[in-house]
Formats: structure tokens, sequence, C-alpha cells
């Protein structure tokens, strides 16, 4: 009992701290749901209210005891909200595996390097019901038609249901799919037939058309699309040379519409709004400038908010500054851990599923970083003295506040990088101290003046320099990205390392005494833990088109015509690979450990372990002789002593995952591994040879 004693003790001084815990058991409610292997019954909804009753009821006589109930019903919660946001989906259609006519009403237009790509809402299939839910489809690139949102559109179409994982604990596509609403998406296969919808259509939509054509027409190259980008939110336009730059040199975060942007238009509105008051002498002595400007300020980051989609990081973003603007209002604090907490509980609830991207975690995690950071850092900077030196030693802190802000929002961001891209950006710091200022003082500025004169048609005067800045940012990302090293690849860590990196630095960031130290050696060991987990031995794509064996510390693949680039690119994440080397027709790879012959190859990792063999028009029947696994592109007839992963076993359970143990074989499908949840397809029911058409990925 003295232990108990003694950690109710720590939790009383650290009772001004308690609050924001419950935000995070509330994702791990969202997570445990996340985590289920089957769907659990309704009636999990009802376990919150009690429990949460409890805790109040606890709290107001033992505030401690309390807040740990508090914690139990606040995970309950996270649990209920994820598990009504799944039923409350509507159900998958059956999309039919050849060409299609589709009619439908253009809700988005996004632009691409070449054509465009349509959100169509309630689609009808060959003059069938609606669907709904909605599709993606990418017009063809000569495709002269120029539908706005509100137009109906009738095309003749090849579409997709969303792609599972790539492997198996990959990105899951149709869980995304599931909870956006979107039914699938493929590509034209004939000229779109437009038809003008009533005047108007969907306003914010259309709005946000608008602008975007404005500023490609005005800003052309990729300077246009990023530019286009930080006003609207969509990225689709940029070029993909451009994307890798910006992802490499660090600075990815800027095409991200986020908490630096909001932060941008709503500080200029605040200040504008506040000088126009001080400058009309009867406002400035009769209202409350700094209350009116406040207010305002809000009012402009919301329709910044819609006006660029809405997007998981100005979701935080905007909920942070209507708190900040509620205890700016009440003398409060502007910007708390407790702010952060209320903002994570609210995108939680109304989407629970962002939990699972990395939007949501590199955007909570920088942020947490940022808050902890500069309550620690603020009291140890020196003040600014007078005179001349004042200036100077404000510049300094200025210069000092962009670098801090950037290895802090780094270092946070880190194990998520790492987790689901496999990479590191070196030279982060370098290049946001060069375009962040350029971001904050030109960009955004102009930007928010091309669009207030975009009623007069002046908006050229603005978009002109706000062109410069991005060309500038576009050549310091090009230039980041060349140097030695910019971009390192890694093996991802697994999600149990996120996990304990996440646990760690919330333990760090979220007391205040001595014992919050115990969070580093946690964040240490997720970092590390990628080197604990051993990759897969084989693995075998959904459609089997694409078969990869471990080539040492590499990746050798074998590829069908037709084989999915993201399923690839995917692998070679998760080994930590630049490129994959061809299987040889004849030949041996990874010190004898591959051999292949014109009929099959014979892998075998281990010294004295088991074999496994990958068939390429050899006999079945003479692989399944001396091998603990036969692997096929094609369907393996007849019976074999040795497991068979061949592409029924694929169309069946999804991708799969091979480790060749001394102990023997552990083989491991995506459907095992997601189990029996409402996003995860059924089996499907054998009518003769399945289909070799490839899912379409979720564009």
């Amino acid at each position: 009992m003295p232990a108990v004693a003694g950690g109710l003790a720590l939790l009383a001084a650290e009772r001004a701290r308690l609050a924001p815990w419950l935000a995070v058991a509330l994702g791990a409610g969202v997570l445990a749901y996340f985590g289920l292997g089957q769907e659990p019954p309704r009636a999990a909804l009802w376990l919150a209210p009690p429990l949460l009753a409890l805790a109040f009821w606890v709290a107001a006589r033992r505030p401690v005891l309390g807040w740990l109930c508090g914690l139990l019903g606040a995970a309950a919660l996270g649990f209920a909200a994820a598990l009504w946001h799944a039923g409350y989906q509507p159900p998958m259609p059956d999309l039919p595996r050849g060409a299609t006519i589709i009619t439908a009403r253009v809700v988005a237009v996004e632009l691409l390097p070449e054509g465009q790509r349509l959100t169509l809402d309630a689609p009808r299939l060959d003059g069938g019901a609606p669907l709904e839910r909605h599709l993606r489809v990418r017009l063809r690139a000569e495709d002269p038609a120029r539908p706005r949102p509100g137009d109906l559109v009738r095309i003749r179409a090849l579409v997709r249901p969303p792609v599972g994982p790539a492997y198996p604990g990959a990105w899951d596509f149709q869980r995304a799919a599931w909870f956006s609403g979107l039914a699938g998406s493929g590509f034209a296969l004939g000229r779109a037939e437009v038809t003008p919808g009533e005047t108007g259509g969907p306003a914010l939509a259309g709005l946000r058309a608008e602008i975007e054509a404005r500023v490609v027409a005005a800003v052309p190259g990729p300077a246009g699309a990023v530019a286009a980008a930080l006003l609207t939110g969509g990225q689709s336009a940029i070029p993909a040379a451009d994307l890798v730059a910006m992802r490499d040199s660090g600075l990815a975060h800027l095409l991200s519409v986020s908490g630096l942007h909001i932060t941008i238009v709503m500080g200029l509105s605040f200040g504008l709004l506040r000088l126009w008051l001080a400058l009309v002498p009867f406002l400035a002595l009769r209202l409350p400038g700094k209350a009116i400007a406040a207010v305002g300020a809000l009012a402009v980051g919301g329709l910044y908010l819609v006006l660029t989609g809405s997007q998981v990081p100005m979701q935080r973003s905007f909920a942070m500054a209507a708190l900040a603007t509620l205890a700016l209002l009440t003398g409060r604090r502007a910007l708390s851990l407790r702010a952060w907490a209320l903002a994570a509980a609210a995108v939680l609830l109304a989407q629970p599923a962002a939990i699972l991207g990395p939007s949501f975690q590199m955007s909570f995690a920088a942020v947490l970083a940022l808050i902890a950071g500069w309550e620690w850092l603020r009291p140890r900077l020196p003040k600014a003295g007078p005179g001349a030196a004042r200036w100077r030693r404000r510049l300094a802190l200025a210069a000092f506040g962009i670098i801090a802000t950037s290895v802090l929002a780094g270092l946070a961001t880190t194990p998520v990088g790492l987790h689901h891209f496999g990479r590191l950006q070196l030279y982060g710091v370098a290049a946001n101290a060069l375009a962040v200022p350029v971001t904050s003082l030109l960009v955004m500025p102009a930007g928010m003046a091309a669009v207030a004169l975009m009623p007069f048609g002046l908006e050229g005067l603005a978009l002109a320099p706000m062109g410069w800045g991005v060309e500038a940012i576009l050549a310091v990302a090009r230039w980041v990205a060349g140097w030695p090293g910019a971009a390192l690849l890694a093996p991802p860590i697994p999600a149990w390392g996120l996990g304990l990196c996440a646990f760690g630095m919330l333990w760090l960031c979220l007391w205040g005494t001595a014992w919050r130290m115990l969070g580093v050696p946690l964040i240490l060991a997720g970092l590390a833990s990628g080197a604990w987990q051993r990759p897969p031995d084989i693995l075998v794509s959904a459609d089997a088109r694409l078969i990869g064996l471990r080539a040492g510390e590499g990746l050798a693949i074998q590829r069908v015509s037709g084989a999915s680039g993201l399923t690839r690119e995917s692998w070679l994440r998760l080994f930590g690979a630049a490129e994959a080397a061809a299987l040889p027709r004849e030949g041996a790879l990874a010190e004898e450990a591959i051999r292949c012959a014109p009929g099959a190859c014979t892998y075998r990792p281990l010294d004295g372990g088991p074999a496994a063999v990958l068939l390429r028009g050899a006999p079945p029947a003479e692989a399944c002789a001396g091998a603990a696994l036969v692997v096929s592109a094609e369907p393996v007839r007849g019976r074999c002593g040795a497991q068979v992963i061949d592409r029924f076993a694929v169309w069946r359970n999804g991708a799969h995952a091979v480790w060749l143990d001394p102990q023997g074989v552990r083989v491991l499908s995506d459907r095992a591994a997601r189990g029996a949840r409402p996003w995860v397809p059924p089996v499907p029911v054998p009518r003769g040879t399945p289909s070799q058409d490839p899912p379409a990925p979720v564009e």
C-alpha cells in the first residue's frame, strides 16, 4: 500500500496537469476499437455514460480518484465514438468489373499535372439506383471538358473498389475509404459529357475551384500549383518531383495547410482589424477593439478552414485558435496543454479514424512538443536589453525561435515519419530557417491580399509577389533535397514502437515534475524498435502480380505485367530500400539463398532452415516434394504436401507475408491481420477463375 499512497501523492502534486490525460485516454479507447480482430457488439456504446457519471460523482469527493475513474470513462467514450462512426457508414457497393456509364453530380474538381479528377456524388452506374457513396474518376488528359462543382456529367469509365493493404499491417486504404464515404476510383475511357447544373451549385466547392483556376492562370508552372494548394488545400496539381523535393528537404508541412498557415492568416487579420479600429477615434473610444479584432480574426480563420477542405491539421489548429480567442476574451492564457487536449478530443469525437493517420499524429505531436518545449524554454531565455542592444537581442531571439520551433517539431514528428514513411530528413532545420520566414512575410500575406482582390479582378497584383515567394521556397527545397544524405531511408518502426514513442512523449510533455523524464527511455526504445523487428522473408501481393523475396537487407521482386506500383513502393519502404533487384531467370542472389532456374526459384534464407519454392512454370508436383512452402502467381492445381500460397489464396485472403524460421513456416494473411471488420470485404464466393483486374488505389 505504500506504493499506492506514493503514487496518489505524485498525482496530487500534478493535479493541475491531470486534465489533458483524459484526451489521451479518449484516444486510447479509439485505438482499442481499431485494434480488435472482430466487430464488438453495439451494446458497447452504453459503457461510457455510467463510467463518466461515476467519474463525476467520485471527483466531487476525491479528485484524484475521480480522475482515475475519468480515464476509464474517457476510454469508453472514445471506444463508443469509433464504434458508432464505423456503424453509421453506408455499405460498400459491388462495382462492375467492366466499363460502365456513370451519371452523377460533380461535387469537387481537382487539377492534376495532366488532366482533372472529379469527385462524383450519388453516382448512377448504367442507369441504376444512385450509390450511397461517392466515386473519384480521372478524366483523360486530352478531354476539353471543364466541369465545375454542381454540374451533371456522363462518363464511360472503369472503376474499381479501394485496394487492400500492400502487405499485412500496412496502411489500410479500404478502412480510409470506409470512413470517407468513398466507393471506389477509376479513370474515364472517353470524353465527359457535361450538363451545367443549377446556378450556384455547391458554394464552397465552386469558390475553391474558382480560386484554384485563377491562381494557376496567374502563376504558371509548379509555383502556381503550390500557391493554389496554400489557398485551397488541394495538392493534386503539384508535380511529383517537387512533392519529393519538399518532402526530402523537410518542407512538406508547408504544403499541408495547418497551424502555421492559419496562425499567419488569423494574425494578419487580427492586426489589420485592430489597426482599422484604432484609426477611427469614434470606434476606438467606444468599442473593445482587441476583443472585436479577435472575434473577426476567428471568423476569417473559419472561412480559411472550410475553404481549404477542413483537413485534420486545420481542424486542430482552428479548435486551438477558437480556444485561444476565448482565452483572450476572458483574460486567460491563450495556448496551453488543456487547449491542446480539448482540440484533440474534439477531432477524435468528430473523426475517430483520424488518429490512425500521419496527419493527425504529426499535427498533434508537433503542437504538444511546441507547447511543452516553450513552456520549459521561456523562463530560461534572456530578456531584451535597452537601446540598440534591445533590437539585436530581439533579432537573435527571433532567429532562435525559428530554429527551436523547427527542432522541437522535427523531433516530435520523427517517430511518425519513421513509422509511416521510413524516412529521416536531416536538414529540415536549415530548410525551415530559410523557407518559413518567406512563407510568413511574403507568401501568405500576398495570398490573402489576392483572395481579397479577386472580386474586383485585381488578384494578379498580389499573386505575382506570391509566386516569387513560392519560387524561392521551391528553390530552397530543391537545393536542400540535393544535399548528401538529405533523406535517409530506414526500415519503419512497428506500430508498437510508435506507441512507445507516443506514450513516452506524452509522459515527458504532460507532466511537470521530475518523473516526466521517465518518458525519455520509452521514446528511445520506440525509435530502436525497428531494429528488433525482422521483416518478412516472402511477400505476395493481393493479386499475386508481385512476389518479393528478402535478399540480405534488400528485396528481390518477381513482377507480372500490370502489377501495382503503389504496392511495390510500400514494400520498398518496409525494407528501407530505394530499389529492388529483379529475380533472375537463371542464377543466384543473396549469397546463394535464392537460386533460380527457368521453371522455379528455390529460396532458403537460413542454412538448414525450411525452403520455399517460387513456381515459374515448373510442374507443381516437383516443387511440392522437397519444399515447406510453394508460392505461385497462378493457381496451383491438385494436391500438394507443402503449404501453398497461390492466386486463389490471395484472392480469398489478400496479401500474404511469410517468415521462414528454423522452427518452420509462419504465414500471415491480410484477412487474418485485419479480422472481420466492416471495411474488410467478405471472403469472395468462387465464380470460376478470379478476376485478374487489380483494384484501384484510393487517390
